[in-house]
């Protein structure tokens, strides 16, 4: 099991900037499913106005994106649990804090539109009132972590390329090193055929 865990973690790191690449798209799709939030379900809940009424295709949409949420938080998470392997650390104990609490904001999402719209009915919960804003309310607490995980997009890009760059110059000195050496190598066996050519013209 140790062995597996280890591989897995190898594979994690040597695939590092494809992951977090995907994720960071993933966090990036959920500022449409915030904003709908704050201008709609916020706005309608404090001032009884909406600043913004999708249509229902569109609403639909924002459903759907705040899902593909679900495997930005698992991605996201292996971040924060690889850099507490090499030591415990208070920033990813928090942001593994924020990310994992949007479960509840899922279940409430679930609960108050996906499952009513289904059903045909008006949009309600079933939790308490208080724990339905905490459920809204928590998803904001994305953004810090969304932030975090273009910043490390960012600097894991840049690293690559730097790293491409480097082995790319390396290969090319290797190349031109490697040239005068094949010529040398190459330009030995003409003298010797040479030296053979004379010798039988000596003994005669």
């Amino acid at each position: 099991m140790k062995t597996a865990w280890t591989a897995f973690w190898r594979w994690y790191e040597r695939h590092y900037t494809l992951n977090v690449s995907i994720a960071a798209f993933l966090f990036v799709l959920q500022l449409v499913h915030l904003y709908w939030l704050g201008a709609d379900v916020i706005a309608v809940r404090l001032v009884d106005r909406s600043y913004w009424d999708p249509s229902a295709a569109v609403e639909w949409a924002i459903f759907f994106v705040d899902y593909t949420e679900i495997p930005a938080l698992l991605s996201v998470s292996l971040v924060y649990v690889n850099e507490l392997r090499k030591g415990a650390r208070l920033k990813p104990l928090l942001m593994l804090a924020f990310l994992n609490s949007q479960w509840l904001h899922i279940f409430w999402i679930t609960d108050e539109f996906v499952v009513n719209k289904f059903a045909g009915t008006a949009t309600a919960t079933s939790l308490p009132a208080g724990l339905a804003w905490a459920a809204i309310l928590i998803d904001y607490l994305e953004l810090p972590v969304i932030y975090d995980t273009l910043k490390r997009m960012v600097v894991a890009l840049r690293e690559r390329r730097v790293g491409d760059a480097l082995e790319a110059s390396a290969r090319s000195r290797l190349g031109a090193q490697a040239r005068p050496a094949a010529g040398r190598a190459s330009a030995r066996p003409i003298s010797r055929r040479r030296v053979g050519a004379r010798r039988p013209r000596g003994r005669a």
